[in-house]
């Protein structure tokens, strides 16, 4: 199994890290494999997520959202002044 070392870790965000690893009943290795984990999942699914947005994007405009032409809304307006 491959080892991870990171350097330079900000102190506040060990203690966090050890406060979670001591309130779930885990060692630091655990929390930080578990807290990784979840940071990942969470990080690709959002980018699916944000693909699959723009799969599906039609496109801004008139017909894109049923919503009328912007350019005939304004002469409208302009109309009744």
């Amino acid at each position: 199994m491959p080892t991870l070392q990171v350097r330079d870790l900000p102190e506040e965000l060990y203690q966090k890290m050890l406060y979670l690893a001591e309130k779930e009943h885990r060692s630091l290795t655990q929390t930080t494999i578990v807290l990784l984990k979840e940071g990942l999942e969470r990080r690709l699914a959002d980018t699916e997520r944000r693909r699959d947005l723009l799969r599906n994007f039609s496109g801004i405009g008139p017909d894109a959202a049923g919503l009328p032409d912007a350019e005939i809304l304004v002469r409208e307006d302009r109309d009744r002044r």
